[in-house]
């Protein structure tokens, strides 16, 4: 009976199997489906199309991980999306067999996967060609070598995760532009050693930046704005080398729509008038303790931003009555606005802006991120 039935398991072939294989949708299915006998195993290993690794936070257990992984990568050829964040224990050499799915995969994220280096990112390049998400997030040993083998290798690259790379500068920025013509999302949180200027001639398909937390020079932002696709702009905590206000070139951004300017402090009246009337499209703008404002930038939002939806000003001191006259009267489509901890704004001045505006809603919570959710810009669609 035994034989027969191992006999009857066996008999379908390996692509009537993959069938079926291919129309489970639960993951613990697909695992029961690997576990039944050896050749099962086989065609599961064949139809993954994705890989998840798990940090354990135990660096014992992700060395043992991370000693798997090449055999595993070996017995899936067709893996799409491969994720090893976290694997702080990461190697190298861990990554020489992604050439087995490289035709397929397109979607790798090696965040905070510290141990890699540019001799690994070389092999993700020469193995992956048709990548068009990496995220390499925390990974402190990638410096521009890498970003340029990366950048050379895969020019189908459409969302770059480079938060927290300190070790990158302007160089490798350039080689990215210059190499990936489709880059439409990049982050480059904490890279403070990058100024801008690497963005001089980046094209128009970059709509997304995050760039919370960096340094860049005025004539630095120029080069941000230059290839004139932005659409959403995170500039939360810019910091200035010279403590100058170089915010007003972001005005060049004509299709901007979503701009994060929280705790940027030595922004002034100057650059908000000129970001307000030359990006007509914003729709949400986050000015949270940015205390260099005063009335005359409230005054030209309430002006200029007649597409403005939502507006965040918590914690600003200087916002006034005044100010927030200037916002009711303006701003046509203001739907909600963030309000709170604002020491210079009365009760009865917010009473009148709601007997005023009773549409919009007036919020006390505060917020740190705006706009589209970052995830959905590094999932494969």
């Amino acid at each position: 009976m035994d034989g027969s039935l191992q006999n009857y398991i066996n008999y379908p072939s390996d692509d009537c199997l993959l069938s079926i294989f291919n129309k489970l949708e639960n993951e613990s299915d697909r695992n029961a489906f690997g576990l039944t006998c050896k050749n099962w195993f086989k065609v599961r290993n064949i139809g993954r199309k994705s890989l998840t690794f798990h940090c354990s936070f135990n660096p014992t257990v992700d060395k043992e991980h991370a000693k798997c992984i090449p055999k595993i990568l070996a017995c899936s050829p067709h893996l799409n999306r491969i994720s090893l964040a976290g694997l702080t224990e990461l190697p190298d050499s861990a990554l020489y067999t992604l050439g087995m799915s490289g035709s397929s995969l397109q979607s790798l994220s090696l965040y905070c996967c510290s141990g890699i280096t540019d001799d690994g990112l070389a092999q993700v390049a020469i193995g992956c060609p048709n990548l068009v998400i990496v995220e390499l997030q925390s990974c402190f040993n990638i410096t521009d070598h890498g970003l340029e083998s990366l950048s050379k290798g895969c020019h189908a690259l459409k969302s770059l995760n480079l938060g927290s790379c300190m070790a990158i500068s302007d160089r490798g920025i350039s080689a990215v532009f210059s190499n990936c013509s489709n880059i439409c999302t990049l982050i480059i949180s904490g890279c403070r050693r990058l100024s801008g200027v690497g963005f001089r001639g980046c094209p128009s398909t970059l709509c997304y930046l995050e760039a919370e937390s960096c340094m860049i020079s005025p004539d630095g932002l120029l080069d941000v704005v230059s290839g004139g696709g932005l659409e959403y702009l995170n500039l939360h905590k810019l910091g200035s080398s010279a403590g100058l206000d170089g915010l007003g070139r972001l005005a060049f951004a004509k299709r901007l729509c979503f701009l994060n300017l929280r705790m940027c402090r030595y922004l002034t009246d100057d650059s908000v008038a000129a970001i307000a009337s030359g990006c007509p499209l914003i729709e949400e703008w986050n000015l949270a303790v940015c205390h260099g404002v005063r009335l005359p930038g409230w005054s030209a939002i309430g002006l200029y931003c007649n597409k403005m939806r939502v507006l965040h000003v918590n914690r600003c001191r200087n916002i006034c009555d005044q100010g927030l006259l200037a916002l009711r009267n303006g701003c046509v489509h203001l739907e909600v606005l963030h309000v709170n901890g604002c020491v210079k704004i009365t009760n009865t001045g917010l009473a009148l802006f709601n007997i005023a505006r009773p549409n919009v809603n007036l919020r006390a919570d505060e917020v740190m991120s705006i706009g589209p959710s970052i995830e959905n810009l590094f999932r494969l669609q």
